[in-house]
């Protein structure tokens, strides 16, 4: 699975189908220098509607030299095709790709995430993360959700 798979078919007729807001819970993100992980729990918005995600976000191999609190991550959902309606639960899956971030205080982060169901969902590039706290991270990022 390639970033620039993706980026092509995202070209080629992606659609924006909708927004996903994760927030890291309170206490337990485990940073361990070269991986890092934190339970996620998220919200899918589409057209008024809401499908409600946990479970996983951080760094599958790379660098975490940050404490950081109050995460939260935002990402417009592309996909092949419109035809992820209400109660489909469609972005459930694994999704992987480059992650980095920096905080002094107030904390920015980016993250190109592809994945989902078959590899046809992506989440934008370049989505916006805010935090605080201190330190810098990097890596392959990842993010794993499953429907509540």
């Amino acid at each position: 699975m390639s970033l620039l798979c993706f980026h092509n078919a995202a070209a080629e007729g992606g659609i924006e189908v909708g927004l996903l807001t994760c927030e890291v819970v309170p206490g337990s993100r485990i940073n361990l220098l070269i991986r890092s992980t934190a339970d996620v729990d998220c919200i899918f918005e589409r057209n008024g509607t809401t499908e409600a995600y946990q479970g996983e976000t951080g760094i599958a191999l790379g660098l975490d030299l940050s404490l950081r609190s109050n995460e939260k991550m935002t990402f417009t959902v592309i996909a092949a095709s419109s035809d992820i309606g209400p109660g489909s639960k469609a972005l459930a899956g694994k999704y992987v790709g480059g992650q980095i971030s920096a905080a002094a205080g107030l904390g920015l982060g980016a993250k190109a995430l592809v994945g989902g169901g078959a590899n046809s969902i992506g989440l934008q590039p370049l989505a916006l993360e805010s935090s605080t706290g201190f330190g810098v991270a990097g890596g392959l990022g990842f993010l794993y959700i499953e429907a509540k």
